[in-house]
This record gives C-alpha cells, sequence and structure tokens, in this order.
C-alpha cells in the first residue's frame, strides 16, 4: 500500500524548513554581492626577464607583496645570471638592487626556459641538465624556491615525461598549470596528481587576462587542485592584463581586477606580470579596495 508523503505533516514541515533556509541563503548572497569587493594581501609578483624589462621597479610590497617569481633566470640559450654553462646576456639585471627591494625579500628563482611553449616542450631533456646547473651558482637573491618554467596544460600529452626530470632538480621547486582545453577543475587535478612529484608546487595560472575563464572558475580550479594535491602546494597567479583593441594587452583596470583578485581569498596570489602590468597607481588602487575591505569587516565585528 502506497501513500502520497508530500500529503503527510512531516514532509509539509521540511518543505517549510527548506523554504526558509533558502530564503537565508539568499538573502546571505545578496548580502555579499552588494559588499565592495575585498581584495586580500598580495604575496608576491612575477617577473618574466626580457631586454625590455632587465630593471623592474614598482612599489608591489604595498599590498603585502615580498615575494618575487622570477619566470627564467636564462631564455633560449642566455643566461641572466652569471654562471659557467652558457653564454651571458651583454646587459645584465642589478641583482644587488633587486635583492635589496621589498618587493623581492623572498625570491622563486626560474631556471632555464624558452619563449616558445613548443621548442621548451621538445628540449625538456636539456633544460633540465641546464637548470641543474644554473642553480648551483650563487646570486645576491634570497632564493626560497625553485621554479622550472616548462609549463603544463591538458594538450601537452607527454607532460608526464616530466616527472624523471624534475627529481633531478634542487628543492622547494614549482611548476606552473594552465587549462587551455577547458577539460575542467576535476579533470586537470586529477592529471597532474597521476605523475607529479609529491614535493613539487603549483602555480595556477588563471585565465582570466586572457578571457578563458571568470575569476569565480578560477577559484574552483585551485580548490580541486588544493583537495588533489594539499593547499600547500597550490598558489595562483592573478592575470593582471587584459586583451587590447588591436591586439596586445594592456594593464587591468581596478574595476577588472579587484573583483578577480577577491576570489582568491585564503590563497598565496602573485600578480602577472609586475613590471609591465601593475603600476603604482593601479597598485594605489589596490590598497584603496584593500583598505575599504578592512573597514568593512572591522565594521561588522
Amino acid at each position: 500500500m502506497s501513500h502520497n508523503v508530500s500529503s503527510t505533516p512531516c514532509a509539509g514541515l521540511m518543505r517549510w524548513w527548506k523554504s526558509i533556509a533558502l530564503a537565508i541563503v539568499f538573502a546571505l548572497c545578496t548580502g555579499c554581492a552588494m559588499r565592495p569587493s575585498v581584495i586580500p594581501p598580495i604575496a608576491g609578483t612575477v617577473w618574466q626577464i626580457d631586454n625590455q624589462t632587465l630593471d623592474p621597479r614598482g612599489t608591489w610590497h604595498k599590498t603585502g607583496a615580498t615575494e618575487l617569481l622570477v619566470q627564467w633566470s636564462a631564455v633560449d640559450g642566455t643566461a641572466f645570471i652569471a654562471n659557467e654553462v652558457m653564454p651571458i646576456a651583454p646587459q645584465m639585471p642589478a641583482w644587488q638592487r633587486i635583492a635589496d627591494e621589498p618587493w623581492a625579500q623572498e625570491v622563486i628563482l626560474g631556471l632555464a626556459g624558452r619563449f616558445d611553449e613548443n621548442a621548451a616542450r621538445t628540449d625538456i631533456v636539456e633544460l633540465a641538465r641546464l637548470s641543474a646547473a644554473l642553480a648551483t651558482h650563487p646570486t645576491p637573491l634570497n632564493v626560497v624556491g625553485w621554479y622550472f618554467p616548462v609549463e603544463i596544460d591538458p594538450t601537452w600529452n607527454e607532460a608526464a615525461s616530466l616527472a624523471p626530470l624534475l627529481e633531478s632538480l634542487p628543492r622547494p621547486l614549482w611548476i606552473s598549470v594552465y587549462d587551455s582545453a577547458n577539460v575542467g577543475p576535476e579533470a586537470l587535478a586529477q592529471r597532474l596528481d597521476k605523475w607529479l612529484p609529491k614535493d613539487v608546487g603549483v602555480f595556477f595560472q588563471d585565465g582570466v587576462g586572457v578571457h578563458a575563464r571568470e575569476a569565480r572558475v578560477a577559484r574552483q580550479y585551485a580548490d580541486m587542485l588544493s583537495v588533489r594535491l594539499g593547499r600547500n602546494r597550490v598558489r595562483i597567479i592573478a592575470e593582471a592584463f587584459r586583451p587590447q583593441v588591436g591586439g596586445g594587452f594592456r594593464s587591468a583596470t581596478i574595476a577588472e581586477l579587484g573583483p578577480q583578485l577577491a576570489q582568491y581569498d585564503n590563497y598565496r596570489i602573485y600578480l602577472f606580470e609586475g613590471p609591465r602590468y601593475v603600476s603604482d597607481a593601479l597598485v594605489g588602487q589596490i590598497l584603496a579596495r584593500q583598505a575599504k575591505g578592512i573597514n568593512v569587516l572591522s565594521a561588522s565585528h
């Protein structure tokens, strides 16, 4: 014998409680949407060395950034640090001055790479060999980690061949990953977890600057990577640029960047790319948003 459960007093009570719960959630979400974007402290900035950006200067530390991620110390066979394994650039960065900057108190130093991604992936064995050699040469920097600058995404079917090469590099070691194929957070994290050495960390490139995804979706990627790899192995590279009319890229506006950064609270955030896209004026606007967020949070307690 059956009866319509929805007509019972219990079912009616459950519907009532569900309606109340949904109303509360809606009210909370509406309140959150009305609040200004709270930008968390920034952990660091990224510097992609080339001949046009040999002398990085900025005030990124005012946002909280005290760590510098140097994308590479050698690219396409030319080194930007003193060494005995490859030719040195005719003009070198002022490493001692950079080491004294408040935004470079700790440095994750990129090793040997190539500008062309496909060339880098083809040449990973040689790049790993050069990287291991470069890492033995001292610099004035306070190096707290190393970065192997061959980027990983789902279209690279041979990415797992990196695993034994990464074992030859110094620790702490970081790589970066992005999702150009939009396979989704779960698939990306699952693939990476299958082969990445357990002591190698990941910088996730959010893809917001190239309009690959919204920041809220990028946050889902970071969260899934954290579930698979562990939170301490995951950091976020926030693209602080946008496509420019006519080609190329421009700095993101604070209206674009503010909500993006606000999505990444409780993660270590690195702005890409400091010297090109994060001007002192933009730093000031980030600061204003950070201060506004602090005031809002203080008022709510």
